[in-house]
């Protein structure tokens, strides 16, 4: 199975968490210091790793307990810190999805549009990671690095995993749509924050069941990107709104933003129907028995 912090038969499950953990904390740290690391890559890379962690954290919640929650709250408010020039590059992200349907645009009000952009991205991101939001970054993982050496897991079994697993997926698929024509943008928002908490928490399992389980990453990741896409393209849709730094080309980009963002509701609604087909207490049994077919083969 490689050396890739999971959970294997052949190791406690308490420490193959432990050791999951470790490795998510060590994906935090890494970019903080390499000193060459580009301040936008360091944000972008720790960030990733919150949400790692955060998906971990809601997966051990009952094991944990206040402290899991604490952990939680403290991971939130690191993540939120640093996400304050988010939006600038969600909207660059965003006129690039559109690609190159900008019919009614000249090259020049294109770039006019991505330079003004830009310059806003640029401003937010000079702003974020000082040397004071280096120093409290840096002492956040130092208590999540005391919190982790001193968890006692020696009792956590797989069907605890099993339960919290269940758990995201559950919430997951009770955020679906319906109709997913009539779904809002913030609904979609709600279950793009399940999916990705369910895909960072599969990569605890994805060595059990190999072949398929990356399948089921791959799948989940590709959700992922096509509800944060859509949510991108809201994100560029907001700056069109009066004062907004984008009011001027209002009329010219709401039609492609509307029509870019239902082809990915398109796209979401197929990839949903494979991903969360079967009921929770299905999935659940599913996870169950991997466990006890690679326990048994050892």
């Amino acid at each position: 199975m490689g050396d890739k912090a999971a959970l294997r038969p052949d190791i406690a499950v308490g420490q193959a968490i432990v050791a999951f953990a470790w490795a998510i904390l060590e994906e935090a740290r890494a970019p903080l210091r390499d000193p060459k690391t580009q301040d936008t890559a360091v944000v972008h890379d720790v960030r990733k790793a919150l949400k790692r962690w955060r998906a971990l954290l809601r997966l051990l919640t009952p094991v944990l307990g206040k402290e899991g929650k604490r952990l939680r709250i403290r991971a939130r408010d690191l993540a939120r810190g640093l996400a304050s020039a988010r939006d600038m590059r969600s909207a660059l992200d965003a006129l690039a999805d559109i690609g190159d349907e900008y019919k009614d645009l000249s090259p020049r009000s294109l770039a006019t549009i991505r330079n003004r952009l830009d310059q806003l991205r640029i401003v937010a991101e000079a702003a974020i990671l000082t040397d004071k939001m280096r120093a409290h970054v840096t002492s956040e993982l130092a208590d999540v690095a005391d919190s982790i050496s001193r968890w006692a897991l020696k009792d956590v079994e797989f069907t605890d995993i099993a339960d919290g697993l269940t758990a995201t997926y559950r919430e997951a698929y009770r955020l679906v749509p319906e109709r997913w024509a009539r779904a809002k943008t913030e609904e979609l928002h709600e279950l793009r924050k399940r999916v990705v908490e369910h895909r960072y928490q599969m990569d605890l399992i994805e060595p059990l069941w190999p072949r398929i389980g990356r399948v089921w990453v791959s799948e989940a990741q590709r959700l992922r990107d096509r509800l944060g896409r859509h949510h991108d393209l809201a994100v560029l849709a907001q700056l069109l709104e009066n004062h907004g730094p984008l009011e001027a080309w209002r009329t010219r980009l709401r039609p492609l933003i509307h029509d870019r963002q239902n082809d990915h509701v398109r796209t979401a609604a197929r990839l949903c129907g494979r991903l969360f087909a079967e009921k929770p207490s299905a999935f659940r049994r599913r996870l169950i028995r991997l466990w006890n077919n690679r326990a048994r083969l050892g």
